[in-house]
Parts: structure tokens; C-alpha cells; sequence
């Protein structure tokens, strides 16, 4: 019912959010007189923060047409090389890109968003790299008939990447970076291919504000994962699919309720960017206020999970705490992160990230016991958030260059 009362309200919305705007066209139209005086231009911004607030947002494009470098700007190339009923392998590829160039596996958390809430993290990186991204799909969008996924189908997703990427690279490891929660399934992935010796295994691992250890620096998301017992996620946040979607009948943690989880852990700077949209309407400034709605547009652009992943990801990382007790199981075999010998690892945190707390990365370095100390780094941004370490001026001015420089050190 939960699902049905939702779409049942988005119908409802989509028609306000019609009537919001086609108002404040009407509102500015030089042929109304209301568009001369002070009301007019007033009233049509509010309508228009409202019809921007409640539009439905579909699947971002990435659009990535071109990178630049030095002043000259270099075309990119965007292609999807895996299909996947879960998920899809895209490639981009700028052109100028030497042939030996190292090839990059992004990895995209599967927590609400799509993989576009990388694009900066993409546009930067493949100034120096063959970028690899895992593209997941909505789980609402895959017919049952496809299966099931969880961690453990995801950590299989990798592997059958990275073997992907290896086998066209010319002999050369690839190399991984994931971004917050995918740090756990890509440094399992790392550990089971160092354990049976695939030729695929990483050159480096990059693990950015992820939750490897969440019992350092617990943050408000990792309180509310202890707090309740797993049937209460199972009983609370879990939905059927509704028959209007291919995926009908699946069980999935619905994007909707993910996205009014991130807005209420931030509900005051939410609601004053929206009144700062405002302003910057009303004053004619339209450039700062097309910024707020470029990020909301991405922001509220939100994908299911399905029911197995989410759980297991609930259970196992912040409740069980598999991985940094040594007890994470793939498919009935321990993950054994000692077998870490070949991979270099990198672990990046924030220095004020909400979400993944100081310390719960950096603990993957320690828990590498098997690997030379040599190929261990740690890098704190210094009053970065969580999305600042992937996304924005830092990142590319700060984060990013140390990720290129770990990468051409142990490619």
C-alpha cells in the first residue's frame, strides 16, 4: 500500500506541479500587466520553486561531450560495453587519451541516486583515464524473471567487470575507485581476486568515504542502522513494485523514501537553498538560480533497491559489522582480507562528512594485514563534506590529483 499511496500522491503532484508552472509563465508574460508591478515577478518565482519541487525527475543523462585540458578541449566518447539485467558497464573515452593510459573502474554506490551523481567524478578522471562506471539500474525497471541481487551479486558484478576491463587492456590491471558505500563489496571483490590470483585483481583500490568500519565516528545514518533490529527495515521500508512498472511485484527500498531520508538529515539547508532559489528568481538572477536547480534536479532523480540488497547491506556492514571482525562472507567463503598482497589501497575521507564519519575508511588500511606498507595511503580533505570529496572545486583541486598520482605510482 505504501507504494500505491505514493504514486497515488506523485499523480496528484505532477498535475500542481503543471498548473505551477504554465502560472508563472503567465505571471511574467509581457502581455500581463501583473508583470510590471512587484507581485507579479514574486508571485511567478514562488510558483516556480513549487513546480520545481514537486516535478517528477526521470533518469539523468550524463553528457559528458567534452573535457578540458590546458585550455583546449578534447571530445568524449560515451558507451555502454556490458549489459547486465542489474546493472550496465559504460566506457568513456576522451579523445588524445594516450593508448597506454590507465583504465578506471569507477564504482557507483547503489543507495538512491544513479550513477550521474558522478558525473563530476567521471569528467575529471578521464582527463588521465579510461573511465569505467557501473551504471545500476532501477530495480523497479527489472522484471522478476531476472532474480534476485545482493551484496553477494554485487561483488560478482565487479569481478565480472574488472575481468571485462582486464581482458581489453592489453595484459595491464585496471585499476578501482568507489565512491562511499560500494567500498565494502569492492574491497571484498579485491580480496577474493588477490586470494585466487586473478590476473583482473586491481592494480589499486580507491575506497572514498566508505563504510568499512561505521563503529568509528558513528554518524546519524549509522545510529538509526543500530537502533532497529532488521525486521523493523524488513517490516518499515520494504515495498512491493505496483503493476505499472516492468519490475512489478519485486521487493525493492523504494527511491522515494531514500530521498526523504537524505532531506530530512538536512531539512533546514534544504529549505533555505529553496528560499535562496527564490531570491535569485525575484532579482532576475538567473544563473544562480538555474544552479539550484540543476543540483535538486540531480538530487531528487532517485532509483529503487531491491529488498535483498538494502537488508543485507543493513545487517552486514553497520549492525553485524562483518568486515572489520573478519566474518564477511561471499557466497559461503570468508573474505579474507589478508590475502590483500598485489591491490594498493587508498582510503579517502572528509574531514566533515555527515554520512561516513572520520576513521570508518581508514580502518580498511589496517585490516589489509598482508599488504606492504608501501602500498597503503591515507588522505583527509580538509573541510570537505561527503560529497565534496567526490564532486566540486575540492575534489578536483585537491582529491583528484592525489587519486591520479596513487594510480600512476602502482600501475
Amino acid at each position: 500500500m505504501l507504494y500505491h499511496a505514493y504514486e497515488l500522491q506523485r499523480s496528484w503532484l505532477n498535475g500542481a506541479s503543471a498548473w505551477a508552472s504554465i502560472s508563472a509563465e503567465l505571471m511574467t508574460n509581457p502581455a500581463n500587466p501583473m508583470a510590471y508591478l512587484g507581485l507579479g515577478p514574486m508571485a511567478a518565482s514562488a510558483l516556480e520553486v513549487f513546480a520545481h519541487a514537486t516535478a517528477t525527475y526521470g533518469k539523468p543523462a550524463f553528457g559528458i561531450e567534452f573535457v578540458e585540458i590546458e585550455g583546449k578541449r578534447y571530445p568524449v566518447e560515451e558507451a555502454t560495453v556490458v549489459n547486465r539485467p542489474f546493472g550496465d558497464l559504460k566506457r568513456f573515452h576522451r579523445e588524445g587519451l594516450p593508448e597506454n593510459a590507465p583504465k578506471l573502474l569507477i564504482v557507483a554506490p547503489m543507495s538512491g541516486h544513479y550513477a550521474t551523481l558522478l558525473r563530476g567524478t567521471v569528467e575529471k578522471m578521464v582527463e588521465t583515464n579510461e573511465v569505467y562506471i557501473t551504471d545500476w539500474a532501477d530495480a523497479k525497471t527489472v522484471p522478476l524473471h531476472e532474480g534476485s541481487f545482493d551484496l553477494d551479486d554485487y561483488i560478482d558484478y565487479l569481478i565480472e567487470f574488472l575481468q571485462f576491463i582486464h581482458a581489453g587492456g592489453g595484459g595491464k590491471r585496471p585499476h578501482m575507485m568507489a565512491v562511499c558505500q560500494p567500498s565494502v563489496p569492492a574491497f571484498a571483490a579485491t580480496a577474493l581476486m588477490n586470494l585466487h590470483d586473478d590476473p583482473a585483481a586491481p592494480a589499486t583500490l580507491t575506497m572514498m568515504g566508505g563504510p568499512i568500519d561505521t563503529r568509528e565516528s558513528p554518524t546519524s545514518v549509522n545510529d538509526l542502522a543500530m537502533e532497529r533490529p532488521i525486521e523493523w527495515f524488513r517490516q518499515t521500508v520494504i515495498a512491493t513494485v505496483p503493476m505499472n512498472h516492468r519490475g512489478a511485484g519485486r521487493r525493492v527500498y523504494p527511491g522515494f523514501l531514500q530521498l526523504a531520508g537524505f532531506m530530512s538529515m538536512n531539512l533546514g539547508s534544504h529549505m533555505m537553498s529553496h528560499y535562496e532559489m527564490f531570491k535569485h528568481l525575484t532579482v532576475g538572477d538567473g544563473d544562480s538560480a538555474q544552479a539550484h536547480k540543476d543540483f535538486y534536479d540531480e538530487y531528487r532523480s532517485v532509483c529503487d533497491m531491491t529488498a535483498e540488497f538494502y537488508l543485507q547491506t543493513v545487517e552486514e556492514v553497520f549492525q553485524k559489522h562483518s568486515i572489520p571482525n573478519g566474518e564477511f562472507r561471499h557466497k559461503g567463503e570468508i573474505v579474507d582480507l589478508g590475502a590483500i598482497t598485489e591491490t594498493a589501497l587508498l582510503a579517502v575521507e572528509g574531514e566533515r562528512d555527515d554520512i561516513s564519519g572520520l576513521g570508518q575508511t581508514k580502518a580498511a588500511l589496517d585490516l589489509a594485514t598482508g599488504l606492504s606498507k608501501k602500498k597503503k595511503r591515507y588522505y583527509m580533505a580538509e573541510g570537505a563534506g561527503h560529497y565534496g570529496i567526490f564532486n566540486g572545486s575540492r575534489w578536483r583541486t585537491k582529491v583528484a590529483p592525489v587519486v591520479e598520482e596513487f594510480i600512476a605510482k602502482h600501475g
